[in-house]
């Protein structure tokens, strides 16, 4: 098991050598700094993919949303909802400091308990995840980017998730700027729960490829695809897509769509965010 552990982290390693290459070459005067795609606030939500975007020292950013989504457990019900908040902090060093937590909407209708069940109906606050970006390429502005993010679920939030358990994730974040408004954006990463080396069989990867740019003045799009899988279950896609106005530099709103396939998993969702970036 460690052998094979090691030979996925050396693997990983080579794929990122060439990408951190490339970034490290863009010229770092390139007069980027004062582009829309730099300028403007890029948040992380509202899809699976996570921006390279890299908030600088004394810069605060806020995301929050609501989902509506189908849930694999059929005992969860038919739909639920979840409100998430996001917490960036732009720190030293090219280091971004970030919290975020959920909070799963109970069923109309139920309390927090089954009556005659003696497991609880799960809802409530989910568990706190913590982390750090890390900028591994030489210039925050720079056109292309790579980003390195690690974040660590803790065993929080309310007593209805039970099992709960450390999940350390990491995960590759790589972007290439299109003209001065649009942006490609790619993810590859891992979490799994525990630290035991027997818990990677049970890990989950992911990869993520996401495209954002301008529809008009202050409006945008986002559209993505993504996957999921394990080592003993296949491939779960999905794709979401949605809409941003952007009212000012630092706040935006946004509303997104998607569907995910597969036996496991399969569900539509909808929602809505709102982010806000003090200072500009």
């Amino acid at each position: 098991m460690r052998k094979t552990t090691t030979l996925l982290t050396a693997a990983v390693l080579v794929m990122a050598a060439p990408v951190c290459t490339l970034a490290q070459t863009v010229d770092p005067n390139v007069g980027n700094t004062d582009t829309p795609f730099i300028q403007n606030i890029r948040p992380d939500r509202p899809g699976q993919t996570v921006t390279t975007n890299m908030l600088h020292p004394r810069q605060v950013q806020l995301e929050a949303g609501v989902l509506r989504f189908d849930p694999a457990d059929a005992s969860w019900g038919a739909r639920r909802t979840v409100s998430n908040a996001s917490l960036r902090v732009g720190f030293f060093n090219h280091i971004e400091l970030r919290a975020s937590q959920g909070y799963l909407h109970p069923l109309p209708g139920t309390s927090s308990f089954r009556e005659g069940s003696p497991s609880p109906a799960i809802a409530g606050f989910t568990p706190l995840t913590v982390g750090a970006k890390f900028l591994a390429s030489t210039n925050q502005d720079a056109r292309s980017q790579v980003v390195l993010l690690t974040e660590m679920t803790l065993r929080t939030g309310d007593a209805s998730f039970l099992h709960k358990s450390y999940e350390p994730a990491v995960r590759l974040l790589v972007s290439q700027q299109l003209g001065a408004r649009y942006g490609l954006e790619a993810n590859i990463g891992f979490r799994q729960r525990g630290f035991q080396a027997a818990d990677t069989k049970l890990g989950q990867y992911v990869g993520t490829l996401a495209l954002n740019g301008p529809l008009g003045g202050n409006f945008g799009f986002f559209a993505e695809g993504y996957a999921t899988w394990q080592r003993s279950t296949r491939f779960l896609p999905g794709l979401t897509s949605g809409l941003y106005w952007r009212l000012l530099p630092g706040l935006r709103l946004d509303v997104t769509a998607g569907q995910q396939f597969g036996n496991l998993g399969a569900g539509f969702t909808l929602g809505g965010g709102l982010s806000v970036r003090l200072p500009k």
